[in-house]
């Protein structure tokens, strides 16, 4: 599976491309090496032959040179279905390190319907040495699919897993996926898949359209017998752009994914999206009308953008599934965290067996080193279903490099429970509306939660604090849920006249709404962000 020979181009990182690499273009300001503290004490090193510098070089000489578009696969393989194509499954006997019973194991993705590109798949041995992972039809399995004699010997593969055992008896199990353009997924070792992340957004909810890179090689490290993590990079390429990655992975009850990349720009992109994931949110708890007849009480796979700031605020913003593309912002500078969570754990909110949406992940950023100015923006595109990922969020730097300068990131992303990343507050648990007989007037719930709440009685001074843009508030109050232990926070908004008319779903402005509770001069809940497009 695995060539004995090297593969060919490799080339040397020489001092002469060290002392280039010195003048990198520092965005804005140097990000490689802060905060990596907790994650190297557990995260075993790379081998010394072939290192982040190496891919950081082919990206720089790749991005000299114009874009050119990857070799197509076989035309009857692009035209597949997306069923007979998950007919075609990897044999797991064929398994990277099967044998040599490694912690970790590696599996491959083959070509068709939706994954149109063949990706280059490399190992790094002990010693450094570069080895091309080669093709093979005997690899897998084509089920009831009569095309399997006119598979090229020389496909390729179009992505990977890596697999670990999070419990022993369990054996191995997918931790991570890398699969089309430059998506990946991972999960912790009570989840099922659910949000996922890319490795780069580029013009996401613009007018003018989305821009996909993606990755077109991988050099897979060889762990070591009892390593606790495993690292892999890979090589992004589009035409307005190419990059370096460098994922560190370590799998768990949480699983952590370091990402360091540094990016080579062709030409001018209008926005950049660092850290980018995406989401499922076809409705919950917030609107009392379902999208149509359903079992279900709620559908989604996140239910929130979490956000913590420098000055210490943390900020919850419900998710919902607009009449029409819905994009918002949060100007930040250098932000703590951002993330979409799956706060509601509980399986009697979805009553959904199958899908097990009370299983699914959360996935929450950590920068670091200084980001700077900029925005989380968060993009809501209507859907009808809930087979859509319609929700995206990710961090914009306020300026943008000049074509030929480089830029430099590095984060930290956490994958599991939602109390992992959890405020120190008490949390917004429930966001719910209702409207009355007059149409204009609408009602907002909010039920939080937390230790801090838990000891308030009824006769104490909390007290909600409330905003709203494009509305008047009324008939603000709070009361102690004694079945929760926690507070509601409840209010209700006017439009303002004018404004009625642009909140149509057609050519409407959505109104904004912000709360929190507080006890005098103390703060004792996050702040509830809200955008209502209805």
């Amino acid at each position: 599976m695995v060539t004995r020979a090297a593969r060919t181009g490799l080339r040397s990182f020489s001092s002469k491309n060290l002392a280039d690499l010195r003048f990198l273009w520092r965005w804005p300001g140097s990000l490689f090496g802060l905060g990596f503290c907790l994650l190297l004490l557990a995260v075993s090193s790379p081998t010394a032959g072939f290192e982040y510098e190496e891919v950081v070089e082919r990206a720089r000489l790749l991005a000299q040179d114009p874009y050119q578009e990857p070799e197509k696969l076989p035309g009857f393989l692009t035209k597949i279905s997306y069923d007979q194509w998950q007919k075609i499954r990897f044999i797991p006997e064929e398994a990277l390190w099967l044998e040599d019973k490694l912690p970790f194991q590696v599996q491959f993705f083959h070509p068709g319907s939706l994954y149109q590109r063949s990706v280059d798949m490399n190992l790094v041995d002990e010693s450094g040495k570069e080895e091309a992972v080669t093709f093979s039809r005997e690899h897998f399995h084509y089920g009831l699919n009569d095309f399997q004699e006119k598979v090229p010997e020389d496909l390729g593969y179009a992505g990977l897993r890596i697999l670990f055992p999070f419990e022993k008896e369990d054996g191995y199990q997918e931790v991570v996926r890398f699969l089309g353009a430059s998506y990946f997924r991972a999960v912790g070792s009570q989840y099922k898949a659910g949000v996922s992340s890319r490795g780069l957004a580029i013009d996401t909810g613009l007018e003018s359209g989305e821009e996909f890179p993606y990755f077109k090689e991988f050099w897979i490290v060889r762990p070591r017998e009892k390593a606790k993590s495993i690292t892999l990079f890979a090589l992004m390429d589009c035409p307005s752009l190419s990059g370096a990655y460098r994922f560190s992975i370590q799998p768990g009850s949480k699983t952590l994914i370091q990402v360091s990349a540094t990016l080579f720009m062709r030409k001018e992109v209008k926005k950049l999206g660092i850290a980018p994931l995406n989401g499922m949110f076809y409705y919950g708890e917030n609107r009392n009308i379902r999208p149509r007849d359903d079992f279900r009480p709620e559908v989604h796979n996140v239910d929130g953008l979490q956000m913590a700031t420098a000055p210490g605020e943390w900020i919850w913003r419900p998710l919902v599934n607009p009449q029409r593309l819905l994009v918002t912002s949060f100007q930040l500078k250098n932000p703590k965290g951002f993330g979409l969570m799956q706060r509601d754990l509980d399986f009697d909110h979805y009553l959904d067996l199958e899908e097990d949406y009370q299983k699914r992940p959360s996935a929450w950023i950590v920068p670091e080193g200084d980001w700077g100015e900029g925005r989380v923006e968060l993009v809501q595109i209507p859907t009808d279903n809930e087979n859509n990922e319609n929700v995206v969020s990710y961090w914009v730097p306020e300026g943008l490099p000049e074509t030929g300068n480089p830029v430099s990131f590095s984060y930290l992303m956490t994958w599991g429970s939602p109390e992992t990343t959890a405020p120190p507050l008490a949390r917004v648990a429930a966001t719910r509306t209702s409207i009355g007989e007059q149409k204009e007037v609408k009602k907002y719930l909010i039920d939080f939660e937390g230790e801090k709440l838990r000891p308030l009685s009824d006769d104490q001074d909390v007290k909600p604090d409330i905003s709203v843009g494009g509305g008047n508030v009324s008939d603000e109050h709070v009361t102690k849920n004694n079945v929760s232990g926690g507070w509601r926070m409840v209010f209700k908004v006017t439009r303002k006249e004018g404004v009625l008319e642009k909140i149509t779903a057609a050519n409407g402005q959505p109104l904004e709404l912000r709360g929190f509770l507080r006890k005098g001069d103390t703060v004792l809940t996050e702040t509830w962000n809200y955008v209502d497009p209805y």
